[in-house]
């Protein structure tokens, strides 16, 4: 991965003002699966909106940081999976190579944002951490949701920065594969891979409930 990519923001905290398929049916797969409770509409503190508009440093830097919330959610939930014990075998395997994937991700995107980033969030898993069964359902949730994602908002960005995320983006369609895989699922379910919206992805994980702060 490559790590020269830089923002030239000019005003970060322009940036970081204002404000993650299939609609209800993954969120329901979130309650259903994942056993992650819906308590009303969340506000994801710190999530910026990635408005449309022609590409520049500052859109850049509106995109990653969506991606950076993300891969917050997901470096968080592979680290107490992995210090939580309750995983073994090729799940155990599978959540440590990914934690350390996905905080190389974090630490690639904040350094590419550098003053513009947005900080960590808090975090509270419901017990899908605790239990091998809810880990799973859940990481295949969180790693079809985050390919998505990326591929829904790599458009907007230039070319050099859009050729460092799809860096990440292949690697993360990679950990999709393979937690299929392990969860006897097809790998590969559809020809094409759907993109999806910053309105859709952020409504997904506001319904998790994970995201405190």
């Amino acid at each position: 991965m490559p790590h020269h990519v830089t923002l030239d923001v000019a005003d970060p905290d322009e940036v970081l003002r204002g404000a993650m398929t299939r609609g209800h049916t993954r969120a329901q797969l979130f309650r259903r699966g994942a056993g992650a409770v819906v308590a009303g509409g969340l506000v994801i503190g710190g999530l910026p909106a990635v408005a449309e508009g022609k590409p520049s440093a500052a859109l850049d830097a509106r995109v990653l940081n969506f991606a950076l919330l993300l891969e917050y959610l997901e470096s968080e939930f592979y680290v107490q999976a992995v210090a939580g014990g309750a995983l073994s075998g090729r799940l155990l395997e599978f959540a440590r190579t990914v934690r350390d994937h996905e905080l190389a991700h974090v630490e690639f995107l904040a350094k590419a944002l550098g003053s513009a980033a947005i900080p960590k969030p808090t975090f509270d898993f419901q017990g899908t951490t605790t239990d091998a069964t809810k880990f799973a359902a859940t990481a295949m949730v969180l790693e079809d949701l985050g390919v998505m994602a990326y591929d829904g908002q790599g458009y907007k960005l230039r070319p050099k920065t859009l050729a460092a995320a799809a860096t990440i983006v292949s690697v993360e369609a990679r950990h999709a594969a393979w937690i299929r895989h392990i969860m006897g699922v097809s790998p590969a379910p559809t020809d094409l891979n759907r993109q999806l919206g910053r309105n859709e992805v952020e409504a997904q994980v506001a319904a998790t409930g994970f995201v405190k702060a």
